[in-house]
């Protein structure tokens, strides 16, 4: 469903835009009420146009959009009427703009056009900030797998991290475990790192109360081995092909001294 004519702006995230024409992009928005939405927006390559500085990643931008004609369906594109910019934090750089790009990425690979997800437009609302300047590596790290297990569990592809898949007995604490994507979580063998039951219990906790603050603050104990296990469970839909953004990072990690 798009905003009609006259009605009020959309508060949107830019997750990306590529090159439609010599003179437009489409770009593709994350709202709140409407989910993820592609647009065409007419004119914003133009030197002149308003819109280049508006329609960049991570922005947040009030915009107005073309109805939808009647039948159509969810994949199709709909007009940009207008933009503006809707205030927010800053822009990222280094190493933040490439965990940026990989939530980013996760939002277009996993989320279907059109299905809204009020609480995760929240969540990435809240976790973008967390990533800029500013911020040390670890708990910008924190942030972005917390905000990455929100996502798995919001589109069901989490499974429960307090008890074992295949058995549904409960974890553990002192037992370490893993998180594969055929087989849900199941203990660690022993040539591998692996989480708690106690750390994955709490995890599991923190996602059932909803807090994005409390669910950060239990993913803070164990981020090495917490980012390799979320990793791994980002892949548990068969609709994805390897993230370019995450990469990339492994690849510029292999180039440093």
């Amino acid at each position: 469903m798009a905003t009609a004519r006259g009605a009020a702006p959309l508060a949107a995230f830019v997750l990306h835009r590529y090159d439609w024409s010599e003179s437009s992009l489409i770009v593709e928005l994350f709202t709140r009420s409407q989910g993820r939405v592609a647009v065409a927006a007419r004119g914003a390559r133009r030197p002149h146009s308003n819109l280049r500085a508006v329609l960049l990643p991570f922005q947040r931008v009030n915009v107005s959009l073309g109805r939808l004609p009647e039948g159509e369906g969810a994949g199709e594109v709909q007009t940009l009427r207008q933009a503006e910019w809707g205030g927010g934090a800053s822009m990222l750089t280094g190493a933040a703009l490439f965990s940026g790009f990989y939530l980013n990425e996760l939002l277009m690979k996993l989320l279907a056009r059109h299905d809204p997800h009020p609480a995760l437009c929240d969540s990435y609302a809240q976790t973008l900030p967390l990533l800029g300047p500013g911020e040390d590596a670890r708990h910008a790290g924190r942030a972005a797998r917390a905000f990455e297990l929100t996502l798995l569990q919001e589109i069901g592809l989490l499974p429960d991290l307090s008890v074992a898949t295949q058995t549904q007995q409960p974890l553990q604490p002192a037992a370490l475990y893993a998180l594969r994507p055929e087989a849900g979580v199941i203990e660690a063998r022993g040539d591998e790192s692996g989480l708690s039951g106690a750390t994955l219990v709490g995890v599991q906790a923190a996602l059932e109360h909803g807090s994005l603050e409390a669910l950060q603050q239990a993913c803070a104990g164990a981020l090495p081995a917490l980012k390799a296990h979320a990793a791994c469970a980002a892949s548990l839909s068969s609709r994805l092909r390897p993230l370019r953004t995450r990469q990339v990072m492994l690849d510029v990690q292999n180039l440093a001294p």
